[in-house]
């Protein structure tokens, strides 16, 4: 018998846009009755051409897709915003029908794809487990072997006979999960929406979908977490406008995912920004070229354009560098420090401030920048808070490692280590 639980060959979703127009948004009953007559005259005249309604788009989601996936992969699927993932599962999970395409999957599907899937909202916690249990073809008994470790999972104990329409995301996410991967299904199909979930509950849906793993069953996981799809997962799918870019290695497609996010990451929040002694113009991050990303250990350039609006001397900048989520992780550069001093700044002349690390220290992440502007003896004229966010993008940067910020610490530096046996 064939190891092959999932076969996806040459699958396509097309979806038609309606563009309607707002003078037509209002229609007489007279109106619908002339275009339904019309209607019928043309699909029975054998004389008339077809017409192209311009108000009608086709859109492939998914276009030739195939692959297979064998009986235990962990397999992970990324690509960009509007790529075909979702799609893809709703069609795996029987929720969506394809266009044309041939699927074939082995075996029972728990899905958790958004919040609150298959849930009935009237029916309590305990209630919904058994109707989800049933769902995937479970019998009282098995789901009963099993209800009180789903409850524990899930941390609803004190609501487990509140209707479910009162539980919070989080709560619904947690209850979601924990029946999804506890009533053993042949396959776990997850999407992001574990992202609701916080951190605790994150690492532990993680740690318990690779027991999943480890006990034979399949799992497709959706996730903008690289670090997750690099932990978890044994095989990884790119999909880049509806089709399969990449299969093969998680390491190796996240190389090509990260390669194809030619992300420039630069502010415009900041322009036309007054403060009230300065104006700040523009400010812009990015790698070693203006059309590159930010990757850790690479190198980091960020320009900040300022105009003043007061005759000063000796003006500096000091720049902040923190990290957006916790603040834990932040960095200071003074101009000064740097001898980086404009000792006169002519009338209506822009100043720009360059500051640039060939090797950039700070990990995966979104942070942003503040800035004090202030003069050679320190009087600091303004602080300018958040003029601009940049994001550092998730690769591997320890060997095949990628950034794990409990074995790592909260900065990064280039480093080499060796062993060696002394004869003593």
């Amino acid at each position: 018998m064939s190891d092959t639980v999932i076969r996806v060959e040459n699958l396509s979703k097309k979806y038609v846009l309606g563009h309607q127009q707002e003078s037509n948004s209002y229609k007489t009953f007279s109106g619908a009755m002339s275009n339904a007559v019309k209607s019928i005259t043309n699909t029975f005249s054998p004389h008339t051409k077809k017409e192209v309604n311009p108000d009608i788009e086709e859109f492939w989601a998914l276009k030739d897709v195939s692959f297979e996936i064998k009986q235990g992969d962990r397999v992970g699927i990324i690509g960009r915003n509007g790529a075909g993932k979702s799609t893809l599962l709703k069609i795996l999970s029987r929720i969506t029908e394809p266009t044309r395409g041939l699927i074939r999957v082995r075996g029972r599907v728990a899905s958790l794809l958004e919040v609150g899937t298959g849930f009935h909202p009237e029916l309590t916690g305990r209630e919904n487990i058994f109707l989800n249990g049933a769902i995937l073809g479970m019998s009282k008994v098995e789901i009963q072997r099993n209800f009180d470790e789903i409850v524990a999972f899930a941390e609803i104990n004190k609501f487990l006979d509140t209707p479910v329409k009162r539980y919070s995301s989080g709560m619904y996410v947690r209850l979601a999960f924990a029946v999804a991967a506890h009533l053993e299904p042949e396959v776990l199909i997850v999407d992001e929406v574990l992202a609701v979930g916080d951190m605790k509950f994150q690492k532990k849906c993680m740690a318990k979908m690779q027991d999943v793993g480890k006990e034979g069953r399949t799992i497709l996981f959706v996730s903008h977490n690289i670090q997750a799809i690099y932990e978890l997962c044994s095989q990884g799918v790119l999909l880049n406008s509806g089709r399969v870019e990449s299969v093969g290695e998680p390491k190796d497609v996240i190389d090509k995912y990260l390669s194809s996010q030619n992300e420039i990451v630069t502010s415009n929040s900041a322009n036309q920004r007054q403060t009230k002694n300065f104006f700040v113009k523009s400010v812009a991050c990015f790698g070693n070229s203006p059309d590159t990303p930010i990757l850790p250990l690479g190198e980091l350039t960020i320009e900040i354009d300022i105009l003043p609006s007061i005759q000063t001397r000796d003006l500096s900048v000091h720049i902040l560098i923190i990290k957006q989520e916790d603040n834990r992780c932040y960095l200071g550069y003074d101009s000064f420090d740097f001898k980086a001093i404009l000792d006169d700044i002519k009338n209506n002349a822009t100043a720009r401030f360059t500051l640039k690390l060939p090797s950039c220290p700070l990990p995966p992440g979104r942070y942003y920048i503040d800035a004090y502007i202030k003069s050679y003896s320190n009087h600091i004229f303004e602080k300018v808070e958040q003029i601009a966010v940049f994001s550092v993008t998730e690769k591997a940067v320890y060997g095949n490692r990628l950034y794990e910020e409990k074995w790592h610490g909260h900065c990064l530096s280039s480093a080499s280590m060796k062993v060696e046996e002394l004869n003593e």
